[in-house]
């Protein structure tokens, strides 16, 4: 990346931190909210971070990925290359007023106590409920509102364009969950549907009318009463739920005969799962999931670690992929203004501890030298007689890198990638062991455990429903030299997608205990509680919640490993006995790697 490829990204970075501020001042004054920030792409209400509510209200584009973002078609300073710029600026700042003015309206016309105590039980009907809600908001908005209208409305026609153009709709799942959202939002907003779509989901609108016809009819009549709406689309969503179940059912039981066939399949699912639209979610959720933990036995256990596997972080990224990744990230370290020499030094000071390192001899006080007692015969007057334990400062010091590989974190990586790169070849260069590892999952929402399950007739808390991928991107045994291409794969996202934290947290800590070193360190870098749907779904919302508190309070109440979480724009102290948050969208480089470096300190 030369000097003008460079000046482009620093240009999009103003650019996106513009657009943030003017959106944020938006939604403050819309929502009637002060209290609402932006910090680590993430909307916030005080300290609690806000759901997301309905997968519309997410931007898909990815503008600080250099490695993403579409090529320029014309050089850097012509007019080609000007307007280009600016087209792409008015893309996005339609994009977040749009995801920005629909979040107001659900903060202002929508009672959220209510919400979560009319929510179903089962995901999917969860989702399509939250969605529904959405529109209920969006079809409020006061005529003296045209832009905001406007805005929603591009927002959602924008999703759906991504929605076909990802070819989501291409399975018999994905055409249901869009047509829903497609007949809904016209029904409840009384907008019409893009005409572009009406033929293609004609057939399954269809079909659905017998089924859901009479609660769609209603959900515009009723949609001043948040009450008397939810009963229409519980009604709605428990059908779609179902119809759902039954579609994905049938495509697993067509593809049973090819069993490895590969899990994407499920990428349908993702735009619906991703979003999370939970009113608990952030700091809220880590709270529940906490306080649930104290209250119920601990009883965890995998279904089957028959598909489980580690890796390491090279083997699973094309070579050549992986060389433009490390260039990258290279180039990302030196644009950071981070000195591996300047913070190895800072680490050395920290960590670094005396250690009787052989004897000093020739000296006028200490112990008694006994192989120079002849001098004293020959020279009576000789007073260097004596030896003193001779000292040196050493880091006897572990430390791992412990990173939470689920689809959120993906947005994190551009960032934290740098400051993890420097971070680790700078406590190499002040002498401790180092090692950082990654933990994700080998599917999308379960896998061949879930299907498994299935076949075996769904018994009753079954534990564990997907396969485990715990990636090894620098082993302790490598250098750092030879560890660079390892570390360049946090740049690819597609190694990103659900997360079982406790299990991985067992893994790094026994790999840890291993080690013959007087100190152990492990970080965890994550941003948000355990998630797997099919585990979730299975056994119970905490599930994976209570697995890491209680695996991470073993560790805490044994003593030899040193338990830091360290939160991308979330809190962890529900989880971890201490704890950091990160700000990477505010703070600098150097502030952020502060902030970690700090972790390894002695608590006051």
């Amino acid at each position: 990346m030369g000097a003008d490829a460079h000046e482009s990204v620093q240009a999009q970075v103003r650019r996106q931190q513009r657009l943030d501020a003017l959106c944020a001042a938006t939604l403050r004054a819309l929502s009637a909210r002060p209290d609402v920030q932006r910090r680590a792409s993430h909307w916030f209400a005080g300290a609690q971070q806000l759901p997301s509510f309905a997968p519309h209200l997410h931007p898909q584009a990815q503008l600080l990925n250099p490695l993403q973002s579409p090529a320029p078609t014309s050089a850097p300073g012509t007019s080609e290359h000007a307007a280009q710029a600016l087209h792409t600026e008015h893309i996005a700042l339609t994009d977040g007023r749009g995801a920005a003015d629909g979040t107001a309206l659900r903060l202002r016309f929508s009672d959220p106590l209510l919400h979560r105590q009319l929510r179903p039980a089962l995901p999917m009907a969860r989702r399509v409920f939250d969605v529904l809600e959405q529109y209920r908001v969006e079809s409020l908005v006061p005529e003296t509102w045209p832009g905001v209208r406007r805005n929603v409305r591009q927002r959602f026609s924008a999703w759906s364009q991504a929605f076909i153009t990802a070819r989501l709709h291409e399975s018999a799942q994905g055409l249901l969950l869009l047509t829903v959202a497609q007949v809904g939002r016209a029904r409840v907003t009384g907008e019409p549907m893009d005409e572009a779509l009406q033929d293609m989901l004609e057939a399954t609108r269809f079909g659905l009318a017998p089924r859901i016809g009479h609660a769609l009819a209603a959900l515009r009549r009723s949609r001043h009463d948040q009450q008397a709406y939810a009963e229409y689309a519980l009604a709605i969503a428990a059908v779609v739920a179902a119809l759902s179940e039954s579609a994905k059912t049938q495509a697993e039981q067509d593809k049973k005969d090819a069993p490895d066939e590969d899990d994407e399949d499920d990428a349908w699912l993702q735009i619906w799962v991703d979003f999370e639209a939970s009113e608990d979610s952030g700091w809220a959720s880590a709270l529940l999931a906490r306080e649930a933990a104290l209250e119920v036995p601990h009883s965890y256990r995998a279904f089957t670690t028959q598909y489980d596997k580690e890796a390491a972080a090279q083997d699973l990224v094309r070579s050549a992929q992986l060389q433009e990744l490390r260039t990258a990230l290279d180039e990302a370290v030196r644009h950071s203004a981070i000195s591996p020499t300047q913070w190895a030094r800072r680490l050395q000071a920290l960590l670094a501890r005396p250690v009787t390192d052989g004897w000093d001899s020739g000296q006028e006080s200490g112990h008694i030298d006994g192989r120079r007692l002849a001098q004293l015969v020959a020279t009576p007057a000789e007073r260097r007689l004596f030896r003193l334990p001779q000292a040196q400062a050493r880091a006897d010091v572990a430390v791992c890198v412990l990173i939470d590989c689920s689809g959120s974190m993906k947005q994190h990586m551009q960032r934290l990638a740098p400051l993890l790169d420097v971070f680790t070849r700078a406590l190499e260069m002040a002498g401790a062991q180092t090692e950082v590892l990654g933990y994700t999952t080998g599917a999308w929402n379960g896998g061949r455990p879930l299907r498994d399950w299935r076949r075996q007739g769904k018994p009753s808390q079954p534990g564990r429903l997907n396969e485990l991928c715990h990636i090894v991107f620098k082993d302790q045994a490598m250098p750092w030299r030879r560890s660079r291409q390892g570390l360049a794969a946090l740049l690819k996202p597609e190694l990103f997608r659900e997360c079982v934290d406790g299990e991985a947290l067992r893994w790094a800590a026994a790999r840890m205990d291993a080690l013959d070193v007087e100190r152990r360190y492990l970080l965890v870098f994550s941003d948000g509680s355990p998630m797997d749907g099919a585990t979730v779904l299975a056994n119970d919302n905490h599930y994976l919640d209570r697995d890491l508190l209680h695996s991470a309070r073993r560790i805490e109440r044994d003593g030899a490993i040193a338990l830091r979480g360290i939160g991308l724009g979330l809190d962890l102290s529900a989880f971890f006995g201490r704890s950091v948050v990160l700000d990477l969208d505010q703070q600098s480089p150097a502030q952020a790697l502060t902030d970690i470096v700090g972790t390894l300190a002695p608590q006051v």
